[in-house]
């Protein structure tokens, strides 16, 4: 009888850790996601180019007590509250850092494109080259070299958000749409960016 107890005990604690930890995966905190996203656009496409502020690294740092998903399992506290706990977006890690510093290098080298109307900003959170018009051959070149590291580089760098955090990789889309407002927002009056209906116009 108590090893049959103890053996329903566990079925139902299992059943409790897996509920608990899907409904930890499918919570997304898109607003803290939306600050870092306007953080990290500012730090790499702001003013001082190529200027990313050294930031701490905390690789290693203890927690606090719990990590937020076994805290649940433990019954500590509920699914709800399980991002709650740690509601910074982790931007901070040498893969996150090493990519901003690249895009941050190559704004300079962008930005000239994006005032003659070469390349636009793309809802999707890239850049697409919109036309090649006044370019040479050896500028054309240059052109696709940079959108493609620069590209490359983005995917990375939400990958990478995402990875940090412990979202599932679906979420990596919503990643790309969320910073996609952030750039767009950012973006300079006259710069191509493309709408949510897939339309492109000049940033007023």
């Amino acid at each position: 009888m108590k090893n049959l107890l103890t053996r329903s005990s566990l079925i139902l604690l299992s059943l409790f850790i897996i509920q608990a930890c899907v409904t930890i995966n499918v919570y997304f905190p898109a607003a803290a996601v939306g600050e870092a996203a306007d953080t990290i656009v500012e730090e790499v496409w702001g003013e001082e180019e190529g200027a990313v502020p050294e930031e701490p690294a905390i690789e290693g740092e203890p927690e606090s007590f719990l990590r937020p998903w076994i805290r649940v399992a433990l019954g500590v506290i509920g699914p709800s509250e399980a991002y709650a706990a740690e509601p910074d977006i982790k931007v901070t890690t040498p893969a996150i850092r090493a990519i901003k510093g690249t895009i941050a290098d190559r704004a300079s080298s962008i930005k000239p494109y994006m005032d003659s109307a070469n390349v636009g900003i793309a809802n999707d959170g890239l850049l697409d080259i919109r036309s090649t018009d006044g370019l040479n051959l050896k500028k054309k070149a240059e052109l696709k070299r940079l959108i493609e590291a620069e590209n490359k580089d983005r995917n990375a760098l939400y990958k990478e958000i995402a990875k940090a955090n412990n979202f599932p990789p679906d979420k990596v889309t919503e990643i790309k749409e969320i910073f996609a407002k952030s750039w767009i927002k950012q973006a300079k009056s006259g710069w191509l960016v493309q709408h949510p209906d897939g339309t492109w116009g000049k940033k007023k």
